[in-house]
């Protein structure tokens, strides 16, 4: 594969590219999904390409084969350059990379037990033991149990030097109940440990077995039906606390996305949006309030964000996002930090924050989040709720809305819990939350401390023409935000 790749750079540059990078990469997934006792799905799939990306007269170019020959390096590398030097016919300005990038090494998920090495066997048996309990209470009528399992073995290089290797490990799974209230036809749906059917974490088996998805199956299955005939969500304004799971989908959405400079710059407007945290604000704009920090950090240790190098061979670093409540900084390509070095200047970095991520070789890298997170503050949680005198405790994502800008948003979760005088009350069902992102994050007032805190893994992130699938973390504690409005307005 090293002969290959240096073929193509070196083709590359004979036929007039000022810059060229290539990824060979080998993905495999495994997927089996559990259903009311049965095995519904059971997916192994692998994949292996190579994607040529060049720069010639100024302009990008990309082309991508599932062909690992010499012949057909040779016709993919001609064709990225035949594209760039069609695109630059069209450019706006120059592309403008900075600083070399030329590091060498490898990188490996560390994983105790390899979930490749777990017998089919043993994946379904857990499975239908975590069916059966989210079964055992009457009035559930769906029950779900997920795994997943996902490794990608990539080698890139670049004119410049770079000559990288890395294999990423990933192991997810998750249950879910799905209760229905055979008078009216009511549907509840409870989920664990992550909504939309699994968390995912950088880890091996050992992943799975921490879920412990039979021994909380039981307990899942009976919120669910518990539910049908918990009091709806009240409509006002008041104090909410948010879990570390719909925290982390909060994170995503309100924090990762904006702070993406391809959306920024308009890349993104016509299929995920722009970005309302324009060039202007970076060091000036309050986000939220004095206790709120966020970093984007692709070092953390289990995270789907993280690795050893970005697409581009930018080394895996923690890029501050924001400090105490004032944004400091972006999502980057070596690309887009020039770009806004010719805005800003000295306020932005000198180099690319090394957030350039593609969905396989046949992808060309775009900016996508690493682990966003959320740095854990002060609170146990006991005493968080103790703190409260009146409000709502949410948890879980339901459903969402946000618009392009990533300003409005709306937010569901699968159950809350009402506090009054400090304790946990009644189930709540329904339950939904509204606001504007620097108005909802500057009324944070108190987050949990590292006790509680913990990343989450996204690993069905969004973006991009054609489309590309992300994995993502985000690390979170409990929250507290004061005057929020909840319910539905009537």
């Amino acid at each position: 594969m090293k002969e290959l790749t240096a073929r193509a750079l070196n083709l590359a540059q004979v036929q007039g590219a000022s810059y060229a990078d290539v990824r060979v990469v080998n993905r495999r997934t495994q997927n089996i999904n559990v259903k009311n006792g049965v095995v519904e799905g059971l997916a192994d799939n692998e994949s292996q390409g190579l994607g040529v990306r060049v720069v010639v007269d100024g302009a990008w170019g990309f082309a991508s084969s599932a062909v690992l020959s010499p012949a057909e390096v040779d016709r993919v590398t001609a064709l990225a350059v035949e594209i760039a030097r069609a695109s630059a016919l069209f450019k706006k300005r120059d592309v403008r990379l900075g600083q070399p990038v030329a590091h060498t090494g490898s990188y490996r998920t560390p994983v105790r037990v390899d979930p490749w090495q777990v017998s089919m066997e043993d994946k379904i048996d857990l499975l239908l033991e975590a069916d059966r309990g989210l079964r055992a209470t009457p009035g559930v009528r769906v029950a779900s149990a997920t795994l997943a399992f996902w490794r990608e073995n990539k080698l890139f290089a670049n004119s410049e030097g770079a000559l990288l290797e890395q294999e990423i490990v990933e192991s997810g799974g998750g249950i879910e109940a799905t209760a229905v209230d055979s008078r009216t036809g009511e549907v509840q749906k409870r989920s664990y440990p992550n909504s939309f059917g699994r968390d995912q974490r950088q880890e091996g088996w050992e992943a799975i077995l921490a879920m412990d998805l039979p021994g909380n199956a039981v307990r899942i299955g009976e919120e669910s039906v518990a539910l049908l005939t918990a009091d709806r969500c009240p409509s006002g304004v008041t104090t909410v606390i948010l879990g570390p799971t719909q925290l982390a989908l909060q994170v995503h959405e309100s924090c990762g996305h904006p702070i993406e400079l391809d959306r920024v710059f308009g890349t993104e407007a016509s299929y995920a949006g722009t970005s309302f945290l324009t060039p202007e604000k970076l060091g000036t704009f309050r986000y939220g309030s004095d206790v709120v920090n966020l970093t984007a950090d692709a070092t953390l240790p289990g995270g789907l964000g993280t690795f050893g190098w970005d697409d581009e061979g930018v080394p895996a670093q923690r890029v501050p996002i924001v400090r105490q409540g004032l944004f400091v900084g972006y999502l980057s390509s070596r690309e887009s930090i020039e770009q806004l070095r010719e805005i800003v200047g000295d306020r932005a970095p000198a180099m690319s924050g090394g957030a350039m991520r593609a969905d396989g070789w046949n992808r060309i890298p775009i900016v996508r989040m690493t682990n966003v997170n959320l740095e854990p503050g002060e609170w146990e949680f006991d005493d968080l709720i103790a703190d409260t005198d009146d409000g709502l405790y949410m948890e879980l994502n339901r459903s969402w809305s946000i618009d392009d800008k990533r300003l409005n948003f709306q937010f569901g979760t699968e159950i809350a819990y009402e506090i009054k005088n400090g304790k946990m009350g009644r189930m709540i069902k329904n339950a939904t939350y509204t606001g504007i992102t620097p108005q909802f994050w500057g009324s944070c007032d108190a987050i949990c401390n590292a006790n509680h805190w913990r990343v989450w893994g996204t690993p069905n992130c969004g973006k991009g023409q054609p489309s590309q699938v992300a994995h993502t973390g985000h690390g979170t504690a409990a929250a507290r935000f004061r005057n929020v409005r909840v319910g539905v307005i009537r």
